[in-house]
């Protein structure tokens, strides 16, 4: 998991236009070389540029120990998962025995249930993989035969359960189960996006 740094603004009188070839070879491991110290050689020229404050990290890492209910969104229709629905499920288990969170998974699919003649194997293979990660005891709901968007069901169960944070797999996007633009605007709590 990559989590961003945050960026700060350098005064003016620190500012250079281009990297100075010395810094070519510049790595996050060398910490001997200042870009500030590169652009004063060189002389101050127009532009702008940032400097990484490095404990921006720990604000992610910070906010992640106060999830205590994670939901995992089951929306393909595979019996034995998908990648990346298997993903989000050890990523989802992973995060919650890390941080001490219980976990609530939502299957979701426009059928009712007794139209899916896989659903016991589907169900057991969701049990398998949380399992694996070291869970036996997890909420689970089904929403099945419904004609309301998955985006919708999402942000109504993650309301409805004040959830901390939902885990969900790109491969929901990309398959156009899951609008990214309504799930970023209507979830009530942070949402972690898995690529592919």
């Amino acid at each position: 998991m990559v989590f961003a740094s945050s960026l700060l603004p350098v005064p003016a009188s620190r500012v250079c236009a281009s990297p100075a070839p010395e810094l070519a070879a510049f790595s996050p491991a060398k910490k001997s070389v200042s870009l500030a110290a590169a652009c004063q050689r060189r002389g101050p020229r127009h532009g702008v540029r940032a400097e990484v404050n490095e404990s921006g990290s720990g604000l992610a890492v910070d906010a992640l120990s106060q999830v205590k209910h994670v939901l995992l969104p089951v929306l393909d229709r595979n019996p034995y998962l998908s990648e990346g629905t298997r993903q989000a499920a050890a990523t989802t288990a992973s995060l919650a025995k890390k941080y001490g969170a219980d976990i609530t998974v939502v299957v979701i699919d426009d059928k009712p249930k007794e139209s899916v003649p896989e659903h016991d194997t589907q169900m057991s293979s969701i049990r398998w993989h949380l399992s694996e990660g070291g869970f036996s005891e997890f909420r689970l709901m089904e929403r099945l035969g419904e004609e309301q968007k998955p985006t919708a069901i999402i942000g109504e169960v993650a309301d409805e359960w004040n959830l901390d944070l939902v885990v969900l797999s790109m491969e929901a996007i990309h398959s156009k189960h899951v609008d990214g633009n309504l799930l970023a605007e209507f979830i009530p709590c942070p949402v972690l996006l898995l690529p592919l």
